[in-house]
């Protein structure tokens, strides 16, 4: 038999509990860090990072399709965890080399890929199974399965509550250079989960009767029911692959060619689709299963709008707390990425309150079903940014937001997480035929898959003051050409390696024009706004592209355009910094006797500065230039819009996520008594 604890719970679940806690310390220690990585070390811009996070986040919960299938059919949940977590400690290594060489772009970038590629392959393997283990310590029927995945969640969040604060204060310093350190803590952790679950597996993790759990795939577990080993075996005829390799095709072609949705996200969502319809179509089905495992799909689906705004932790509401959140406490400047620990805490303190409220409610038979719980998750989440809107909608540039805001969104939406989670994973573990356990928690996974992916895209909508247009990226001191007078003889310049970035030549560097600008002093806990003011000419030149008498491709200018721009702009002081750091400009001023070093970024003094930017003849976009390249800024760039809704600043943003959550969970709760009834019994 089992060995129990005293409160009744299997000693399996806390080992499961602890080798989970360790994984998800790496996993969120690492994305604690990685948007910030992305767009401070290898200098991509916010919307380029946003879409690599949704597509690592995506694929992350995607892969659990293929590792729950192989653990059902060939390997079982043991050999299926022990490969993934191998797989992952490689991957979280490779990020380390990432970090270690931030400096050489291109290098890191490749290594890079390659960490998500390896994380994303080992989550696959690990996530679906170790799931799948919890409820296998429990009878059919025994009403502890719920209490004892809120527990196992609370392992999820304690792992989750360390890593950014460990992983963030080693690498989310302000200096590059750090954030290899934070992906070496995230490798070590996910070092210890494996070593646990070696450790302890074959003593405590074995089935109410004492056989070992998930030593064997799924499919050949002896069952009570209809789901028996042979008629397993009929399971997924050619004509089903054939009819659902064809609904995969055609939805991908739908999305990549007419949606104009990226490769990742196409991919995903195309599988969202088929891979639900392939199970439902499997005819060794029940009625009962059947109506069971729709039950699953429709919670599923709501929970995709969830994940998406809840999921904005990791991406925009990280940029949030860096750029325009008042993170001065007590004279330290906390960390950005330490914010993400304020859910995992909330999960830890508030998680055995909400398992004693369910065993409360039940005993009095009035605890509320899985799909109203996740409903009321919903709301709480919406309620969450409605209350963060309410705190942006009178911020001005410059002016940071209180970070209570931002504390109070993160602990409404733990409320909302804890309705809507845990009870997710015990509701496919309860509702899920055994013979498609590990496949329909892979199911639910993608689910979150397609929800990650989404956030992603929903990131990328986050609202700038100045966006970034182009980046031309050079190895040796470049110019941006201006003229020193109203008139030049015609001037020859290399076009580097067949681009538009032009290469001065000139043995003498042009005199360079420059916008002045000057700082006006935020108040405490605020920030500087910088008024841009274009008060020098600026000229324009018209040049053709030839070739000299070495083959060389040359340009040539032939017209010089003096151009005045009077226009001034407002651009609050973190949004230089990012634009000076994202250009590696060294030096900013030309006559300034004195500057200093930022948050490792170079900034002028406070005063009335000589910066290298030239405007353009319409006045609104800015060039910067320097060590590594040139990055053209637009500082009045095209507000982003979704569905129709333009989000022109940050309430805007937050409020598309209000409607969102908001719709889905009133939606929900109306088909939640239809889904209870589809339960047949089972709450």
């Amino acid at each position: 038999m089992t060995e129990t604890t005293p409160k009744g719970h299997p000693r399996g679940l806390y080992v499961l509990f602890v080798t989970e806690m360790w994984e998800r310390f790496s996993y969120y220690g690492m994305r604690a860090i990685f948007i910030l990585f992305l767009t401070k070390a290898l200098l991509y811009d916010k919307a380029a990072a946003a879409n690599i996070y949704g597509s690592y986040t995506g694929l992350v919960y995607l892969t659990p399709l293929l590792g729950g299938y192989v653990a059902d059919r060939y390997w079982g949940n043991r050999k299926s965890i022990l490969f993934g977590g191998a797989v992952m400690a490689l991957g979280q290594f490779l990020m380390f080399l990432s970090g270690s060489f931030y400096e050489n772009t291109d290098l890191a970038r490749m290594i890079m890929l390659g960490g998500l590629t390896f994380l994303i392959i080992g989550n696959g393997f690990f996530k679906p199974n170790i799931s799948t283990m919890v409820g296998q310590h429990y009878a059919q029927g025994d009403k502890r399965v719920d209490s004892a995945f809120t527990i196992f969640y609370m392992g999820i969040n304690l792992g989750a509550f360390f890593s950014p604060i460990i992983c963030g204060t080693l690498g989310d310093t302000g200096d590059p250079a750090d954030f290899k350190w934070g992906f070496l803590a995230a490798c070590i952790g996910m070092v210890a989960s494996l070593i646990i679950f070696v450790w302890l597996k074959d003593r405590f993790l074995v089935t109410p009767e004492g056989g070992p759990i998930g030593a064997v795939p799924n499919k050949n577990r002896e069952t009570a029911d209809v789901d028996t080993a042979q008629e397993a075996k009929k399971a997924f005829e050619p004509v089903q692959f054939m009819t659902w390799g064809t609904v995969l095709v055609a939805s991908f072609a739908l999305f990549f060619w007419v949606l104009n949705v990226d490769l990742i996200g196409s991919f995903i969502f195309s599988l969202s689709l088929a891979v639900p319809g392939l199970i439902i179509s499997d005819r060794t089905l029940s009625k009962v299963e059947r109506e069971r495992i729709w039950v699953i799909y429709i919670a599923a689906f709501f929970v995709i709008f969830f994940w998406a705004a809840f999921e904005q932790a990791g991406a925009s509401l990280t940029f949030f707390a860096e750029e325009q959140t008042n993170r001065n406490l007590f004279g330290w400047l906390v960390p950005a990425s330490l914010f993400q620990s304020v859910n995992a805490v909330a999960i830890v303190i508030f998680a055995p309150l909400f398992a004693a409220l369910w065993s409360t409610l039940s005993k009095r038979n009035r605890e509320p079903a899985s799909p109203y719980k996740q409903a009321y998750g919903l709301a709480l989440l919406s309620l969450g940014y409605l209350v963060i809107a309410i705190g942006v909608k009178a911020l001005v540039p410059g002016e940071k937001s209180n970070m209570m805001w931002l504390l109070a969104l993160y602990l409404i939406h733990t409320f909302g997480e804890l309705c809507l989670s845990p009870i997710g994973l015990s509701m496919v573990n309860k509702l899920a035929p055994i013979k498609f356990a590990s496949l329909l928690m892979g199911v639910w996974f993608l689910s979150t898959a397609a929800a990650n992916k989404f956030a992603g895209t929903l990131s990328a909508l986050y609202p700038e003051d100045v966006k970034m247009e182009q980046e031309y990226v050079a190895k040796s001191f470049s110019y941006l050409v201006t003229a020193a007078h109203d008139s030049v003889p015609e001037q020859k310049m290399n076009v580097a390696n067949d681009s538009a970035f032009i290469v001065n030549t000139f043995k003498e560097p042009t005199a360079t024009l420059a916008a002045s600008f000057d700082v006006k002093p935020g108040e405490p806990g605020q920030d500087s706004v910088v008024m841009l003011k274009a008060g020098q000419p600026t000229w324009d030149f018209v040049a053709d592209s030839v070739k000299n008498e070495k083959g060389e491709k040359e340009m040539h200018i032939k017209q010089i355009t003096n151009n005045f721009a009077s226009n001034t702009f407002q651009i609050p002081m973190y949004k230089l910094k990012q634009i000076i750091h994202l250009s590696e400009v060294k030096e900013i001023s030309d006559d300034a006797a004195e500057q200093k070093k930022i948050d490792g970024k170079w900034l002028a003094r406070t005063d009335e500065r000589r910066v290298n930017y030239t405007f353009t003849s319409d006045g609104k976009s800015i060039a910067v230039w320097g060590k590594g390249g040139v990055s053209i800024w637009n500082i009045s760039p095209k507000k982003p819009s979704f569905a129709g809704f333009e989000i022109s600043n940050l309430y805007n943003f937050f409020m598309l996520f209000v409607i969102m959550s908001g719709l889905a969970a009133v939606c929900l709760f109306f088909l939640s008594k239809k889904m209870v009834k589809m339960m047949n019994g089972i709450l």
